[in-house]
């Protein structure tokens, strides 16, 4: 049901309780496989969305800001917004993504304001132990076993997205690299790996960024979410269920300061394991990590969203969002573009 909050500074969410749920959540899943506490990053993230004066003749302007929540390998809490503005909190019907939506008349916008989003992160590596993967020595530290995806949440993740089509090129390119294998697990691997091997990390020119599954095999280079498209849409193509997750990275030296912008990766799911992480990226610039990560996401980073061609509630009049990670507005229909920045503090 619909949050709807007054006017400055209240805490819209305590999920102080989170991290306690999590813990009970995982207890209670990975029953066949071992799991010993992995380290936790613990900080603070500072989320600020400007908010410009709106012109003379608009009406109204509607805002969705993305929030995280807690999940297997992050509990979130303490969660504070200030705004200017009534606000709510409201979830995506398909993924269930939580967001901050506001509402608001051009005649109380007439100069230009911010709404601050802070909470508090208890971030730990997530791991997955997978049998016969020579890459991954810390078992000890492996998250096991997930409890098992229902049928429904499988489905769609094995779908395509506007911007990963599943049919003609992908569907070819993915038969190619899985051919005459049968074990999901090695598919997987053997997708990953052609990742890797074909594109590289390169952010020149234009055309990266969108996560253009095709794209991404045609130009072989792009960011983070060109890379986790390719990935994506080759593994739905080989029947293997994949999906999409958006946050930002934390850098591993530092203890506090501005983050550019966001970081992509990925999980799949394969029976009993449940969902494996992946970030092919990271893999492409790390090198000596390849096989870490695939089965594993570090703590330097937190998730924000899930999913690709998300529709809002209440519903934007633009397109459904091709991922949802910066702050989106629309003013009388039309989308806006808002500037927004974001901040660490380990604590």
């Amino acid at each position: 049901m619909e949050k709807v909050f007054p006017m400055k500074s209240r805490k819209n969410l305590d999920w102080a309780f989170a991290f306690f749920a999590v813990v009970v959540v995982l207890g209670s899943s990975f029953s066949a496989f071992s799991r010993v506490s992995a380290p936790v990053r613990d900080f603070e993230f500072t989320y600020v969305t400007k908010i410009p004066a709106l012109p003379a003749d608009a009406k109204t302007s509607r805002i969705w800001i993305p929030l995280p929540q807690s999940n297997v390998s992050q509990a979130i809490s303490g969660m504070k917004i200030e705004s200017p503005f009534p606000y709510a909190t409201r979830r995506d019907s398909e993924y269930g993504n939580s967001y901050v939506y506001l509402e608001i008349p051009a005649a109380k916008a007439a100069a230009a304001t911010e709404v601050r989003v802070t909470f508090q992160v208890a971030r730990q590596e997530h791991l997955v132990v997978l049998a016969g993967n020579p890459g991954v020595t810390n078992a000890e530290r492996g998250n096991g076993a997930q409890a098992a995806a229902n049928a429904g949440e499988l489905k769609r993740f094995l779908e395509p997205d506007r911007r990963v089509p599943l049919a003609g090129t992908i569907a070819e390119l993915s038969a190619e690299q899985t051919n005459g294998i049968q074990d999901p697990l090695a598919k997987a691997r053997a997708i990953y790996d052609y990742v890797i091997a074909t594109m590289r990390y390169d952010k020149s020119g234009t055309g990266w960024g969108n996560g253009d599954a095709i794209w991404a095999c045609t130009a072989k280079r792009g960011n983070c979410t060109d890379f986790h498209s390719l990935f994506i849409g080759m593994m739905r193509a080989a029947g293997i269920p994949a999906r999409f997750e958006i946050g930002f990275p934390l850098p591993a030296d530092q203890h506090a300061g501005a983050i550019a912008g966001y970081h992509c990766w990925a999980e799949f799911y394969v029976a009993p394991y449940g969902w494996i992480p992946v970030d092919a990226s990271e893999a492409w610039k790390h090198p000596e990590k390849k096989n870490y990560f695939f089965g594993a996401h570090d703590d330097n980073r937190v998730q924000f969203t899930v999913g690709r061609d998300i529709r809002l509630d209440p519903a934007q009049q633009g397109d459904p969002l091709n991922y949802f990670i910066y702050p989106y507005a629309e003013v009388d229909g039309k989308p806006l573009v808002l500037e927004s920045k974001f901040s660490f503090q380990d604590r």
